[in-house]
């Protein structure tokens, strides 16, 4: 028994280190082939969105703010949804989206609610008889301790998963009839993988195993693209965003002590590259990057979370 276990050992680390050296050779040949993707993708036609029809959830702020006026000045009708909040201001984007927008219908629901989402996706048809993409854009991100009550946190798996879920799962069948398009706001979190990071990261990572595997049960009627966006300067990385959860509590910016991107050039980046076909945007692009060493060298990845990730938390953070 022991003899056929560490025959089957040997083996398996054989056919491991043959695949990393293959792929070591291969790399040159991957990074030409993904650099003359990128240059082909700037001549790339790009989708004409005059008078398509866009939905955008969580657009009362940040990214979905910022895509809702991407789209606006592609001359795409948009329906934006929001939460319905003391500070939402989504009717102030609405305004201003429709200064280059035909055509702009909000309406608070809260995502976690399967009934509003069918509602929201209905009345989006109803008033504009199709749908041409379907931005799931709504999420929360916490930090929490694992000391911490983890049921507290429920409501992030139910936003940032669920979330996504209902709308899909709704307009579908419009999607198909126009062959439309879906993007799914996951994180570089679910990749990667920061500490005190748990639930936020769990939920972005089953949103990008579920949109994977939904891709190809849809393709090519309906395409799907998800973005796996790292620190970008939204409010989700304020001190003040983190003071009105559970969990942990930034004394500081997350973007005063860690590297983040503008959020007006990641939305441009992200609508362009969506209308240009992409069925992957990672933004900032270094973070690719950070992807193949996790995957790669795994013992590296987890040397800088714990030399750069925690030591950042362990002394920018309070309870």
């Amino acid at each position: 028994m022991y003899e056929a276990y560490f025959r089957h050992k040997f083996t398996d680390e054989v056919v491991l280190y043959i695949f990393l050296l293959l792929l070591l050779l291969m790399s040159p040949f991957l990074f030409i082939w993904e650099l003359i993707s990128n240059i082909r993708s700037f001549f790339q036609c790009k989708e004409n969105m005059s008078g398509k029809v866009v939905l955008i959830t969580g657009a009362s702020s940040g990214l979905g703010e910022l895509m809702a006026y991407e789209y606006a000045k592609r001359g795409a009708r948009l329906a934006i949804i929001a939460t319905k909040r003391p500070e939402s201001r989504l009717e102030q984007v609405a305004e201003r989206a429709r200064v280059p927008s035909p055509d702009v219908f909000c309406m608070f629901a809260d995502v976690s609610k399967v009934d509003e989402c069918r509602m929201f996706v209905d009345d989006t048809i109803k008033r504009f008889h199709h749908l041409d993409h379907l931005v799931c854009n709504t999420g929360i991100g916490p930090i929490y301790s694992s000391n911490i009550d983890v049921t507290k946190f429920r409501p992030v798996m139910e936003i940032n998963f669920w979330g996504s879920i209902y709308p899909t799962q709704f307009a579908l069948p419009y999607l198909k009839k126009t062959h439309g398009k879906i993007i799914v706001n996951s994180s570089a979190g679910g990749v990667l993988h920061p500490p005190k990071h748990g639930i936020y990261n769990a939920s972005k990572a089953a949103l990008i195993s579920f949109y994977e595997s939904l891709r190809f049960e849809v393709s090519p009627t309906v395409t799907i693209t998800i973005l796996t966006i790292g620190f970008i300067k939204t409010n989700l990385i304020t001190a003040k965003y983190s003071a009105n959860g559970v969990g942990f509590h930034l004394k500081e910016d997350l973007g005063d002590v860690v590297p983040v991107m503008e959020a007006k050039p990641c939305a441009k980046a992200i609508v362009d590259g969506v209308c240009k076909g992409a069925t992957s945007i990672t933004e900032p692009r270094f973070y690719k990057a950070l992807f193949l060493i996790k995957f790669l060298f795994p013992q590296l990845h987890r040397f800088y979370l714990y030399m750069y990730c925690l030591k950042i938390f362990n002394a920018k953070t309070g309870r």
